[in-house]
């Protein structure tokens, strides 16, 4: 006899445990004969290709060539090859061998012989009495890894900032070989969103930097399958610096031209790259024209310059544009990408098979772009030309075979192939006719905890496929369902194995040709429980402690107890003592704190316990223990009735504390192993208690006691107790009636749960009928499930519903009704009599007549408008915008819709909407929106300023919202104290965007308020501020901002008395030093300014010179000659010539001439000296005209 222990695992079988079984149904079997040594020994199998080398089978020519074939079969195979067509005899060939119970080709070629000799195509046949399997065609390449050809590099020279690409081209390769740049010290070359390696191994500069010169740009080629790698000659680049380098928009350095092509096959990577070259360096970004990137598909490399989307599908085909883009603009590309596909199985042949005049079918059925074309084989020959089969039928991807016979076994062949490759799939049709067989040892035993699941396992084989049935006991009756669960590959599962579970149970296998039987033993075994548990301990240093663990068990099974240290085994310390249930911790230290566990082990199950202990420093006197009560022990069920239960304890100590309360739980072994929900409570002082319970409950009880400092541990668990079945108690909630077909009633609820169903073989009876009809109530019962579907209900209609649970036992109470309705429709009927009220011009009332109910066939959501703008009545130019939609809730009949622009045609349609959708739309309705007020001009400049003109230039209202009638301009001057003059309002035609304004004042401010406007009134206005020059020269008034500021400062010392008065005295000094000057040079001679000059060779005090603008020495020759013309000082500072001769400058000393803050000239007649800050003034700039002219006012 077998032993097989039942592990409390799994409820289900894995794959692991699963036994090999053969599936026979009446026309289709997919899984193969198993190869069971007790079947091989009679039983045969046609051939079966099981390892094969890949159909691009790229060598290394430094080894031997193995190309593999293995196949399986009963008898086993014979194997043969054909090379390029025609058969290779491998006899004739010494380099080649054929490993012995195999197909598998080994070639010698490292002794001698070249790989090269045996490229071509391998295909393996094998072949028994049943059939010939072949594999697929399996090129031989070897691999190649050429070295480059030698070329002559000259150094590049170019400048900063322009592009680059150096050229990689490596040597033709098989398979292609990986590329890399690096230096001479194999340092990989640093690369960024400037510089970075294309997909065809070239280096790209956006644009070369002075550190980009180098001597060793150097590309090399890995070449993976030969472990080679060959190098180009290095590069040599010079970036030449320059002082300025113009900066450009992008250009696409890769791909060239505006738009090109890709093709990619299903399932590969897609590849797309686009690189450029600008300054600054362009930014790459990729969007899908119609479409979006797929989320989990979609890479970004190289610096977002290579888009890669992986696993490829026909959906990725489409239109993909690449944008470069830096600050001085944007460049796109469009690369069209095509996807198609290797043809890849949709349904690939599965092995058939069958016994004597059964039917089958063989399906192969593939896809791919371009269609793949399906051709079938026989035994590796075409069908065309194989012998005929009177049971065999050929319909496209389909071979449709009935009332087979033993002659009709053989192997087929389904090529599925196009333009870009092919799939080859073998499946065999395998004739049997063979009596079941019990796969399973007999007499097998199993051993299984109690209240856990038992698997028996019986395996069995048979063609045509056994039915199976399982019986107890030498007269026992078939097994049911309601208690069993009977697995399709035969293995009979308890639920829930008791004592009485116990017994031999036969496995029976029958079909038409016989039957076969096997006895399987179960054994329910006690569970193993820790009865005494170890115990809290708090321990004095350098006492000895125990900790106590009882182990009960079934007396059939052997226990090991051992002993755990915070989850690790106990120190190797001569103070640590373990006896049969003890554990002994003698003079105990500070380390020996922590958690024991006691772990009971027996050969089925294990269990275990834990305690903590704590080590304290010695106490002079003890105090007393005060800590939560020990669990109560020693639980006993008395009285066990249907529905009720006496439950009696023990109390643990209570450690000082009185116990105040016991709380008992209950789990449910059947149901919810392992979860423990609360019953009752009982005061502290009662030890037992009259326990309410369900029906179809395997109950376990625990108790734990309750004090002031908390609660206890649980107790051990109580015997189990299993209560009988009865009629459920309840009814499922939440039950709802709603349509997801126009046509049908779905009909959903919650179901009972496992506690709720109170018996085995909890079912639903569902019951319906139409709320307004006088049909009766339509009944179905289902199994233990929340759904049911009624079909073929008409659309939209009241139904009143109701779900009553019942099990083996019976019914529960009469179900509440619930009223819900079949699936809804989509409206049938658009609303009528739609009009609309134009409210304004931008406001519309739109009003329509509510539909029939019955047309709405569902539950009214409401209307729905779609509106759109068809084209511009200002323009008359149509172009299509989106539609906008606004919904209305309910049944109401009219919606305004806000937001209209002005001067607009507008159209609409009503829709109404229910659960399913919307109806029809109404016919459309159209009406225009009224003009409105235009929006404000779009710019307002001012131009060509002079002494009493200025020119307005201005672009029209972005939106007129009707037919500009005409423009207004009002204007005022600004005077120095910010106060506003007069205002003058002036119309300006419609047609207009240029005006000019004359006889105004010179050096004036004025500020412009400017509106365009139509019939419906004036729009927005724009506002600017202008100066009118101060003399004919065309001085241009200063930069908004500081000139404002200038201005401002000018006039309002201009206008001030005391400047005025001060000005007066400065002109009346400057008139006494004139006649001063006059009488000495009457007097002949040199100024006594000259004569100090030359007594003290001042170098800061020179002549000036005619080349520089400044006066030279005065003396008598001199005196008549007239002064030096200097010149104007404009505004950016510079010193023009032969510029009118009003300027004060002129008497000056050029740039360094200034003016008191009073307007009085402060220049001397003598050398240059440094420039002095101008006291009062806190501008720097050289001193205005206007303050030129207002010191001589």
């Amino acid at each position: 006899m077998q032993l097989k222990i039942m592990m409390p695992k799994k409820k289900h079988l894995s794959a692991s445990r699963a036994p090999l079984i053969l599936f026979l149904c009446q026309m289709i079997s997919a899984l193969e004969v198993p190869l069971d040594p007790k079947l091989l020994e009679d039983l045969v199998q046609p051939p079966t290709i099981t390892q094969q080398s890949p159909k691009d089978y790229i060598i290394d020519p430094r080894e031997n060539i193995v190309i593999q074939c293995e196949a399986k079969g009963k008898p086993p195979p014979s194997f043969s090859w054909t090379r390029n067509g025609t058969h290779f005899d491998i006899d004739k060939d010494p380099l080649v061998t054929m490993k012995s119970g195999s197909g598998t080709l080994t070639v010698n070629i490292m002794s001698e012989g070249k790989a090269e000799t045996y490229e071509g195509v391998y295909q393996c046949t094998a072949r028994n009495e049943r059939g010939a399997a072949i594999s697929n065609n399996i090129v031989i390449r070897p691999s190649r890894s050429p070295l480059w050809t030698k070329e002559k590099l000259e150094r590049i020279t170019l400048r900063n900032g322009q592009s680059l690409v150096l050229p990689c081209r490596p040597p033709v390769g098989l398979p292609p070989p990986i590329i890399f740049w690096m230096d001479n010290s194999f340092q990989r070359l640093p690369q960024s969103e400037r510089v970075s390696q294309g997909l065809n191994g070239d280096l790209y500069f956006s644009n070369v930097l002075p550190e980009d010169t180098r001597e060793d740009y150097i590309c090399y080629a890995r070449f993976n399958h030969t472990q080679t790698i060959q190098q180009k000659q290095p590069i040599s680049v010079k970036v030449i610096s320059a002082k300025s380098h113009r900066e450009r928009p992008p250009t696409f350095l890769t791909p060239e031209g505006n738009a090109s092509r890709k093709e990619e096959l299903r399932g590969n990577v897609l590849s797309l790259e686009c690189i450029a070259e600008g300054l600054p360096t362009p930014i790459i970004y990729w969007i899908k024209e119609d479409g979006t990137l797929p989320i989990n598909r979609t890479f970004y490399r190289n610096f977002k310059k290579t888009l890669q989307i992986v696993q490829v599908t026909e959906a990725d085909s489409g239109n993909y544009q690449c944008i470069a883009k830096n600050a001085l603009g944007a460049i796109h590309h469009i690369i069209s990408v095509t996807v198609k596909a290797a043809p890849y199985w949709i349904i690939a042949p599965q092995n058939l098979v069958l016994s004597p005049g059964e039917d089958g079918t063989l399906i192969c059925r593939a896809n791919g772009n371009p269609k793949p074309r399906i051709s079938w084989l026989l035994n590796g020959v075409p069908i065309e030309i194989a012998p005929d089969d009177p049971s065999r039928k050929i319909d496209g991807d389909t071979i449709i075979f009935s009332n087979v016979q033993e002659r009709s076994s053989a192997v087929y062949q389904c090529n599925a192939s196009n333009e870009y490759g092919y799939l080859l799939a073998n499946a065999f049709v395998n004739v049997l006719a063979e009596p079941p067989r019990i796969l399973t040892s007999a007499d097998t035993l199993y051993q299984v905890i109690a209240n856990r699941p038992a698997l028996l396992d019986c395996a069995f084989f048979g063609s045509p496929l056994p039915t199976i049935e399982w019986f107890k006991g030498a007269k026992g009756s078939a097994l049911r369902e309601d208690i069993y669960v009977l697995h399709e590959n035969g293995t009979l599962e308890i639920p829930v194995a008791q004592k009485d579970s116990t017994g031999t149970y036969t496995c029976v296998a029958r079909n038409k040709l016989g039957m076969a039987k096997n006895d399987i033993h179960l054994e329910i075994k006690d569970p193993t429980r820790i009865i005494k548990q170890p115990e809290y301990a708090v321990v004095q240093r350098g006492s000895t402690v125990s900790f106590e663990c009882i182990v009960k068990h079934d007396h059939t099974l052997i226990p090991t107890v051992m002993w755990l240290k915070d989850h690790r085994e106990l120190p190797s310390d001569g103070r640590f003592t373990v006896d049969k249930d003890h554990l002994v911790v003698a003079d105990v230290n500070d380390d020996d704190g922590g958690t024991y566990t006691c772990v009971a082990n027996t050969t089925l199950d294990n269990v275990s316990a834990s305690a903590v202990l704590s080590v304290v420093a010695p106490t002079p006197t003890p105090a007393p223990i005060y800590d939560v009560p020990n669990p109560p022990f020693d639980l006993e069920l008395t009285d066990q009735l249907d529905r009720s239960v006496q439950l009696s304890w023990t109390p643990g100590d209570d450690n000082n504390s009185p116990i105040s309360k016991f709380i008992i739980e209950y789990e449910d072994a059947m149901h919810e192993p392992g979860l423990w929900h609360h019953q009752t409570e009982v005061p502290g002082a009662q030890t037992t208690a009259q326990l309410k319970l369900s029906p179809y409950v395997n109950y376990s009880f625990r108790v734990m006691a309750v004090n002031s400092l908390g609660r206890s541990l649980p107790s051990e668990a109580s015997e189990q107790y299993l209560t009988k079945a009865a009629e459920p108690d309840k009814n499922p909630t939440a039950v709802e009636g709603l349509g997801s077909e126009p046509d049908n009633l779905v009909i959903t609820w919650k179901p009972l749960n496992g506690f709720e169903s109170n018996g085995p073989g909890l079912q639903y009876k569902v019951s319906w009928r139409q709320k307004d009809g006088d049909d009766e109530w339509t009944s179905m019962v289902v199994a233990d499930v929340s759904k049911y579907i009624v079909s073929g209900t008409p659309t939209f209609v009241p139904y009143l519903i109701k779900v009553q649970a019942l099990n083996d036992a019976g019914f529960a109470p009469e179900p509440a009704v619930v009223l819900g309705h079949s699936g809804e429709d989509l409206p049938m009927v658009a609303p009528g009599n739609v009009h609309v009220n134009v409210v304004n011009s931008t406001l519309a009332e739109v009003h329509w007549d509510p539909v029939p109910l019955k047309s709405i066939r569902g539950h009214l959501q409401g209307y729905r408008i779609y509106y759109w703008k068809a084209q511009s009545s200002s323009t008359r130019n149509r172009r299509h915008i989106e539609k906008k939609i606004l919904t209305f809730q309910g049944s109401k009949t009219h919606g305004m819709l806000p937001g209209l622009e002005p001067f607009s045609h507008y159209t609409l349609n009503v829709r109404v909407v229910n659960g399913k959708g919307e109806g029809p739309a109404s016919p459309d309705r159209v009406f225009n929106t009224p003009e409105g007020v235009p929006s404000a001009p779009s710019s307002l400049k001012i131009v060509n300023p002079t002494l009493d003109s200025l020119t307005l230039e201005w672009e029209p209202p972005s939106h007129p919202n009707g037919v500009l009638t005409e423009y207004t301009l009002k204007y005022q001057p600004i005077n120095s104290t910010h106060e506003l003059g007069p205002l003058v309002d002036l119309k300006i035609p419609a047609n207009k965007t240029r005006w000019t304004l004359k006889n105004l004042n010179f050096s004036t401010r004025y500020k412009f308020y400017f509106y365009a406007q139509t019939a419906a009134g004036s729009g927005n206005q724009i506002t600017e501020e202008a100066i009118t020059t101060v003399d004919e020269a065309g001085i241009l008034p200063p930069d908004v901002g500081a000139g404002k500021a200038m201005a401002s400062r000018q006039v309002d010392i201009a206008t001030q008395g005391w400047f005025i008065g001060l000005m007066c005295a400065v002109a009346l000094l400057i008139l006494i030093l004139l006649i001063v000057c006059f009488i000495r040079r009457n007097k002949g001679g040199k100024y006594p300014v000259k004569e100090k000059e030359d007594a003290h060779a001042d170098p800061e005090i020179q002549p000036m010179k005619e080349d520089d603008g400044t006066f030279g020495e005065y003396s008598d020759a001199e005196d008549h000659k007239p002064l030096k013309k200097g010149s104007r000082t404009p505004s950016d500072r510079t010193v023009k010539k032969e510029d009118s001769d009003d300027s004060l400058v002129d008497y000056g000393e050029g740039v360094n001439g200034q003016f008191n803050e009073d307007g009085s000239f402060i220049g001397q007649y003598s050398g240059k000296k440094e420039k002095e800050p101008a006291e009062g003034n806190e501008s720097s700039e050289a001193p205005s005209p206007v303050n030129a002219m207002n010191s001589f006012v």
